[in-house]
């Protein structure tokens, strides 16, 4: 239980790669905060786990400072760990992508972590210790067709990351940017990827479980280890 004793905040945590990560972390030993916006689906997955659950809306300062505010009641300190899971994603042409689709996988994807970040750490600076892992994706390095909002979403995020990782260094906080080729979650129930030629089939994504080792692994190196990026493929 190489994490016992510490304490994490996993968003997005109801389902999908956060879902693992936060039963993961858990495994470990670790206090796990659980984050979500749907109230029953995050009670479930906390009672699963054996997590502590946190409604909250990360997309919007009014939700993370309620959420602070919360955590503040539990821990009376921000997490050691932070791990920004929660995702937004849709297809399509950039001449078809929806306003709407665009603002909401940015204000999920990119506008979130940078909330969080900003929310929390200042007190892991001024303590000199704390991990910020971030959930990216293989499109936020690599272009294709269909992806514009998403990518611009993450690779933001990987801008971020890469500036967080200078800004910190010489620290005790750690970055840790980790980015799954397709990674078979709920977000993609919408587009049944098996019906289609031009998605890769479920069978060959990789698993919520697999980006879960991921994040445990960087979590769990040595304070004078940091893992900068991880790039995660199914080899199949």
């Amino acid at each position: 239980m190489a994490l016992t004793g510490t304490t994490a905040l996993v968003t997005g945590a109801s389902r999908g790669i956060g879902f693992a990560v936060a039963r993961a972390l858990a495994a470990e030993g670790a206090w796990v905060g659980m984050v979500a916006r749907s109230e029953d689906d995050l009670a479930r997955a906390a009672e699963d786990v054996g997590g502590h659950a946190i409604k909250a809306d990360i997309s919007s300062r009014a939700g993370v400072d309620a959420l602070i505010a919360d955590l503040g009641r539990e821990l009376n300190d921000v997490p050691d760990l932070l791990v920004n899971c929660a995702g937004s994603f849709a297809l399509a042409p950039l001449a078809e992508t929806d306003q709407t689709d665009f603002s909401e996988m940015l204000a999920t994807n990119l506008a979130g972590p940078f909330l969080l970040l900003r929310a929390m750490l200042p007190s892991m600076l001024e303590r000199d210790s704390g991990h910020v892992i971030n959930i990216g994706s293989f499109a936020g390095r690599r272009a294709m067709p269909g992806n514009g909002a998403y990518s611009a979403s993450k690779f933001g995020l990987r801008g971020m990351h890469e500036v967080l990782a200078e800004e910190v260094r010489g620290t005790r906080v750690r970055a840790t940017l980790i980015e799954p080729e397709a990674t078979d979650t709920p977000l993609w129930d919408p587009l049944n990827p098996d019906s289609r030629t031009d998605l890769p089939p479920r069978s060959a994504m990789l698993r919520p479980a697999d980006v879960a080792r991921a994040v445990v692994f960087a979590a769990s190196e040595p304070q004078s280890v940091e893992i900068g990026v991880l790039s995660l493929r199914a080899n199949s």
